[in-house]
């Protein structure tokens, strides 16, 4: 097994859902894989011996230190499976967002792990693995409300969402019934479902898996519905960053982030970063 090191300077598809008992919110944590289980995928011929990732260290769950100042997150843990599917060492560089893609350029590093998007201008040019995470949208309501929830009948009812947001512009254009009550803020957009001012709750996934089972939402509410993961919304989502021309590095990357959903552990690290799956 290759050590791990760790050098410290200072996005219409289809996503299969995999039930997992024992952890979570329910009897059946629902576990997203976005490769095809029924496909079979040859090891790439050229293997690299060396992978050094880039990331930026104050990205939870993803990258970021614990009270010990270890760095640790869903990232790190992924970049080390990576690298032990693969046969090649692995370290992990820490650098301010702003300039990864300078870095990555300079070859400092062979790949960013950051939740780079490849939608901008000065990323479109890198080559871009399959998405190993995607972060969709997600209903909240009170939990008396879960059992009578349908999201196919929601005129009449009041949607509570960010002002300004991806989250209210779909729901103003696919709910145009509903009475959309933006906020200022997360925090009050969330509050509101939860203090009976809205109905419904409409909001980032992710965000919302660390919030319904934490103090500040005193076991109010619950997902219902599906994950939403409408293209041009909700579609885009993490995959690692290799320079243009590293094409047999991103090969790579894309036959062991393959492998490690077929073997299970890509279950294991959602599991251990999400119990509380947001989808």
């Amino acid at each position: 097994m290759k050590q791990f090191q760790v050098a410290s300077l200072f996005a219409v598809f289809v996503v299969f859902l995999l039930p997992a008992s024992g952890y979570g919110q329910s009897a059946d944590v629902r576990v997203p894989n976005f490769w095809d289980p029924k496909a079979v995928h040859d090891r790439p011929n050229s293997i690299p011996d060396k992978i050094q990732f880039l990331a930026t260290d104050n990205y939870p769950p993803f990258v970021f230190r614990d009270p010990q100042g270890r760095l640790t997150g869903f990232n790190v843990d992924l970049a080390r499976a990576l690298c032990q599917e693969l046969g090649s060492s692995c370290a992990l560089r820490i650098k301010n967002f702003n300039v990864l893609l300078s870095a990555l350029d300079e070859e400092e590093g062979d790949a960013i792990i950051s939740g780079l998007s490849r939608s901008l201008p000065a990323t479109r040019r890198l080559n871009f693995t399959d998405d190993y995470l995607k972060l969709p949208a997600r209903f909240v309501v009170q939990k008396e409300d879960t059992k009578a929830f349908d999201e196919q009948a929601l005129a009449g009812k009041s949607i509570s969402v960010v002002s300004g947001s991806r989250y209210e512009a779909f729901a103003k254009r696919f709910w145009p019934g509903a009475d959309i009550l933006g906020l200022d803020s997360v925090a009050a957009a969330r509050a509101a479902v939860k203090n009976g001012e809205a109905d419904v709750h409409f909001g980032d996934g992710l965000g919302l898996a660390f919030w319904l089972p934490s103090e500040a939402a005193e076991g109010c509410c619950d997902f219902v519905g599906g994950p939403w993961l409408e293209p041009g919304y909700f579609d885009q989502g993490m995959a690692i960053a290799t320079r243009p021309e590293d094409t047999e590095r991103a090969a790579a990357l894309n036959y062991a982030l393959r492998q490690l959903q077929q073997k299970g552990i890509y279950r294991e690290l959602y599991l251990r970063y999400f119990p509380f799956s947001f989808y």
